[in-house]
């Protein structure tokens, strides 16, 4: 007979038909707190004594099973259909323990709270999802997407109104995130639209939505074609981009895309059409009733603005985007608005305005706490000045700015930059080095110098340093830390040195093609502190200079650098990642004496750097992933080591390829002479996840090492072959094999060669150079050829003598999207003019050089 106490329990039984072991096991709510899950999950049957009238209070499901007038209510044993795990987790939450919820349980628990009543629980899953839904940190989604897509269907299906809008506003804030996911083409329709139509929506740029937004109508095109007459057709998503706002190349290679002809066409028409507006006339569209389609998408959450590419946006667009909305709305408002840009735009059409002031009369515009990089590469139209002082007020964390390709960026402009915003710690300036355009370049006269030019007399010798008391003892102005000004060829070594010496905690400088040379050595291996005459230890001085903290050093092509400058700096760097040397006077005693060990990325290419020398920092630097050492003669010879230095005894330099076979796991190689059949089996166990290869003159591979590449390096994405043997077994084998090709380039090879090469689809194929390959090409095989390698944007020619005036069009219509296109020696393709290529919108980059002498006027091409 039970006991009174009896009564208090009732017992639980739980059924899991996929546990490890066919047992039984018996347990109490008593103990709860003490529970060991994964004990109780590998049990087939579990039973639970448990507290009835806590189970009455805390659950509706047990309220009504336990306390009513059905006959279940004064059973002692209630069999529960449920998942074993999340009924435990139930049954801990009714009992007040802790319930951990992840992304992966949320929904079954929550699914468990309904159909049990525990309010307890439902609260505990509605504040977890608030909470997970509205993070704003940075990395891994709290929510992956395939979680959130169960979620967002699950809200619907039980019209839980809170569910779906926090599933649209937690994609729309992690969007960037989302996109690079492989469950981007599972979301569904209404989610991926109220996401889009969401005010917290956070991207890069109206281009990484666009091209998010075309990989989801293709990831669903099966599911759309049912659609395809209907008024709810969904590509009608993409209505909701600003076309205004796409950069040129963009929209001029989608042409081609079935989704997005129209859009492209409705995109080249519109920035074309601001483009034609002169930046001081551009407050014009304030005429537009709606400004919404020239707004930069900006919220709390973003992080990086990308406006590269975007040749239509000036100043005034930028600070529209940063102005609230209302004040775009108020009649009153725009009118005075309208007047404050004028003057604005007065302001900036004087290029020499400090842009001191340059927001008077504006009211307040909106600050973005969170934004740390922005990129305004190849954006001529925006005034720099005033682009400076609006990044001051809006974007006050701003750490990183690319600004590559802008002639109008001055030295003068960049110390500004460093004065007004001086959280910046990382800066590109990069432009191309050629063709280069004298007239639209500055000079660094023109900027005030700062501190006086060394003279030969303070330059060092060796390693005895003379005039070096303390180069870096005035007051730093700036925090940058990595300074980019690769084809700066307008600033001096003077200018450079300065910049160097305002930048104490610079640990990257990448000035490849620029004046820098013995000037900026000195300020960079001259002490940041002042250390006194009494400090005569060299290692101590060295540990001073921004040269021993150095991680990466690009100094390709810099010819003013000579030898022994070179010794000098070498020996000091310590800390490299990353050293680009191409092209310059270095010697094998500079590698010799080099003490670092750390190094990732090495290019040496076009130097008279020895096989031994490179060996020897290979085998110092095993984590080594990317070496160039094209043109490099005397990799074949034995090298020297004229300075005496000893070098380490266990040190081997035989044979370059075998200590990098064994040594490295390699990402990139370039190499030319001495390279063959052989060098590349000495590599084979470095190179299995090579992304990058490159083989120039003096090398030779072969049809057998070209015929096993794929299969060795099944991951490459970019393939340049130069004066090698190639044929068309060897090309069909890459376009069928190389998945991942981005970029392929046979310049000048041997063999027996034909367009029927060609006829494999490569999808991902970007950049294409036949330069002495194909003589036979005709238009049919260029039609051809722009159907398999759709997505080009760069694209060569040379020596394709049959081709004629069609050729062009062919080209154009091909590939609309094009932005680099070289053609010589190419029959007569220019026969009748060029005005076809006026339909690649995008080109940035035309060399036509030896295809027909015609009358056509190449300055008409802008």
């Amino acid at each position: 007979m039970a006991s009174e106490s009896d009564d208090e329990f009732v017992t639980l039984l739980c059924t899991n038909p996929n546990a490890a072991e066919d047992t039984e096991t018996f347990i109490s709510t008593t103990d709860i707190h003490n529970w060991e899950l994964s004990a109780i999950l590998r049990c087939q049957t579990v039973k639970i004594q448990a507290h009835r009238v806590r189970l009455v209070e805390q659950s509706s499901y047990f309220h009504g099973l336990l306390s009513g007038s059905f006959c279940e209510s004064n059973l002692s044993c209630v069999s529960i259909q449920w998942n074993m795990e999340v009924f435990i987790n139930v049954l801990k939450c009714v009992y007040g323990c802790k319930v951990d919820i992840t992304s992966k349980t949320f929904l079954s628990l929550f699914e468990a709270a309904l159909y049990f009543g525990v309010e307890s629980l439902l609260l505990t899953c509605k504040t977890w999802f608030s909470e997970a839904s509205s993070t704003k940190g940075p990395g891994l989604l709290e929510i992956q997407v395939d979680d959130l897509i169960h979620i967002w269907n699950f809200g619907l299906e039980h019209a839980n109104d809170f569910i779906p809008e926090l599933c649209a506003s937690y994609l729309a804030r992690n969007f960037m995130q989302a996109i690079s996911g492989k469950f981007f083409g599972d979301v569904p329709y209404n989610l991926l639209f109220h996401c889009i139509k969401h005010p917290d929506l956070t991207v890069y740029s109206e281009m990484h939505l666009a091209d998010a937004l075309l990989v989801w109508l293709t990831a669903n095109t099966e599911r759309l074609e049912p659609l395809s007459k209907a008024e709810d057709d969904c590509t009608g998503i993409l209505n909701q981009l600003r076309i205004s706002l796409l950069p040129l190349w963009f929209a001029a290679g989608k042409r081609r895309s079935c989704y997005f002809t129209e859009l492209a066409e409705k995109s080249m028409e519109t920035i074309f059409r601001l483009l034609k507006i002169p930046p001081a006339d551009s407050i014009g569209i304030f005429d537009d009733g709606d400004l919404d389609h020239l707004r930069i998408r900006l919220t709390e959450y973003s992080k990086k603005v990308n406006l590269s590419g975007c040749p239509q946006i000036t100043s005034v667009i930028l600070l529209l985007s940063l102005l609230p909305n209302s004040y775009c709305v108020d009649f009153m408002l725009r009118k005075s608005i309208r007047q404050s840009l004028i003057n604005l735009e007065r302001l900036s059409a004087n290029r020499d305005q400090c842009g001191s002031g340059i927001l008077h009369g504006l009211p307040p515009i909106l600050s973005f706490e969170g934004v740390e990089e922005v990129d305004i590469s190849k954006c001529p139209r925006l005034h720099l000045e005033s682009t400076i002082e609006i990044f001051l007020k809006s974007f006050p964390s701003l750490r990183k700015l690319r600004a590559t390709h802008l002639l109008n960026f001055k030295t003068t402009t960049l110390h500004k930059l460093m004065l007004k915003c001086p959280r910046i710690s990382e800066v590109d300036l990069t432009i191309d080095i050629t063709p280069l355009i004298p007239a639209q370049v500055s000079v660094i006269s023109s900027s005030p110098v700062i501190v006086p030019p060394l003279t030969n007399k303070s330059c060092f010798v060796g390693n005895n340093f003379l005039g070096m008391a303390s180069y870096h003892s005035q007051p730093s102005v700036s925090n940058i830390t990595r300074l980019i000004l690769e084809g700066r060829s307008d600033i001096s070594d003077t200018g450079i040195s300065n910049l160097i010496c305002r930048c104490s905690k610079l640990h990257s400088i990448l000035v490849c093609d620029t004046s820098f040379g013995i000037n900026s050595i000195q300020a960079l291996c001259s002490g940041i502190t002042s250390f006194g005459p009494a400090a005569s230890d060299l290692e101590k001085r060295c540990s001073d200079t921004l040269a021993f903290k150095l991680q990466t050093l690009h100094i390709g092509g810099c010819m003013g650098v000579d030898e022994r400058s070179l010794f000098d700096l070498m020996s000091q760097t310590q800390a490299l990642v990353s050293l680009c040397l191409r092209g310059t006077h270095v010697v094998d005693d500079a590698l010799y004496h080099f003490p670092g060990s750390s190094l990732e990325i090495l290019d040496i290419s076009n130097t008279m750097v020895s096989g031994d020398a490179l060996a020897y920092i290979v085998n110092g630097n095993p984590a080594l992933k990317c070496l160039n050492a094209r043109g490099c003669k005397n990799l074949i010879h034995q090298g020297s080591n004229t300075s005496g230095t000893e070098l380490s005894s266990s040190y081997s330099c035989r044979d370059l390829y075998t200590v990098l076979g064994k040594k490295c796991m390699l990402e990139e190689i370039a190499f030319g002479w001495g390279f063959s059949w052989l060098s590349l089996l000495a590599l084979r166990p470095a190179i299995m996840s090579l992304r990058a290869i490159s083989v120039g003159l003096g090398g030779s591979l072969g049809e057998d090492a070209l015929r096993l590449l794929p299969t060795t390096c099944p991951m490459l994405e970019s393939l340049i072959l130069c004066f090698q043997v190639i044929s068309d077994a060897i090309i069909i084998n890459f376009m069928r094999s190389l998945r991942h090709l981005q970029a392929l380039s046979l310049c000048y090879c041997l063999g027996d060669v034909s367009t029927s090469s060609f006829k494999n689809s490569i999808a991902n194929l970007r950049k294409l150079r036949l330069e002495r390959v194909t003589p036979q090409m005709t238009n049919n095989d260029l039609v051809v050829l722009t159907q398999n390698c759709a997505s080009l944007v760069e694209f060569s020619l040379v020596g394709c003598r049959l081709l004629n005036s069609d050729s062009l069009r062919l080209i154009s219509q091909g590939w609309p999207g094009l932005i680099s296109v070289h053609l010589e020696d190419c029959g007569e393709v220019t026969a009748t003019g060029v005005s076809y290529l006026f339909n690649c919108r995008a080109l940035e980059d035309i060399l036509l050089r030896h295809n027909f002498s015609s009358n056509w006027n190449v300055n008409s091409i802008h």
